[in-house]
């Protein structure tokens, strides 16, 4: 009898005066709240209405967002009513693909460690040659973010450079080439790709580098390969300390070995992404 008293304590109608989830006070989740990725907070949410309230909070999503928020949204989202959204609709927001520069950038933070993810279009990059229909040619496609790649037929020179201002959060980056030997199109709702003027890629490898305005500098060549396939192939990494400063980053690609041409390749675009990001191809 006695441990059936100590194991639950009654009022005078018999019912149960253990706490229960909803009594905890919604400030106190809210603080438990701030400590949790973005996804556990939704998925919490649903408990009930005390979690559902907390989730809302301004200061949880505020956590969330990165230091510099204000910045990216000015650039990313353009529209009056944002002024007038919360914080979690904010983040919810910046965590669809968003367009600016003339729809040759996209931004978008990742849902689930709010770190950023970036892209620049081939049409926002410096083309050794893009006017001359002999080498180059734009080609639309599904397969691109941009609905349009760069597609190289045949040149001796190849050279391909970029820059990009911007506030980088803290943080380590990692920059791509978004790359794809041969062109790909649909016949009959089946994906083909044709690969008859892919050549000069074994003899010698492509030199890809990176730069910053604060004195950054990387390296690294490889040899393009699996054709067919859309590749990322690292050009190097950079770390940002202050969101407060504009960094500018430079990018290139380059195989400027005239002894030989070199052609059937696709370009689509320049990623960056925060080192806490899954890497999308």
């Amino acid at each position: 009898m006695g441990a059936s008293f100590s194991s639950c304590v009654c009022d005078g109608d018999g019912t149960s005066l253990r706490p229960r989830l909803g009594d905890i006070p919604e400030s106190c989740v809210a603080l438990v709240l701030m400590y949790l990725d973005p996804t556990d907070i939704c998925q919490l949410a649903r408990l009930n209405r005390a979690f559902r309230d907390a989730s809302l909070a301004d200061f949880v999503w505020e956590s969330k967002l990165p230091l510099n928020y204000k910045f990216i949204v000015e650039k990313a989202l353009k529209d009056s009513s944002v002024a007038e959204l919360g914080k979690r609709d904010i983040y919810a927001r910046l965590c669809r693909p968003n367009l600016f520069d003339n729809g040759t950038k996209e931004i978008r933070l990742d849902k689930r460690t709010g770190g950023m993810c970036l892209a620049i279009s081939s049409q926002a990059l410096r083309i050794t040659g893009i006017d001359d229909r002999r080498y180059w040619s734009r080609i639309s496609t599904e397969e691109s973010r941009f609905h349009t790649v760069a597609y190289l037929q045949q040149i001796w020179w190849l050279e391909v450079e970029g820059d990009f201002d911007f506030q980088f959060p803290p943080g380590k980056y990692s920059v791509f080439f978004r790359l794809q030997l041969g062109r790909s199109s649909k016949r009959l709702g089946r994906r083909v790709c044709k690969t008859e003027d892919i050549h000069g890629w074994d003899i010698k490898p492509v030199k890809f580098q990176l730069t910053t305005s604060d004195g950054q500098h990387a390296v690294s060549q490889s040899h393009l390969d699996n054709p067919g396939h859309w590749v990322l192939y690292h050009v190097g990494n950079f770390v940002s300390k202050n969101p407060n400063d504009l960094m500018k980053i430079k990018f290139s690609l380059t195989q400027i070995d005239c002894t030989h041409t070199k052609g059937g390749l696709c370009l689509d675009s320049v990623f960056i992404f925060n080192s806490d990001v899954e890497k999308e191809v």
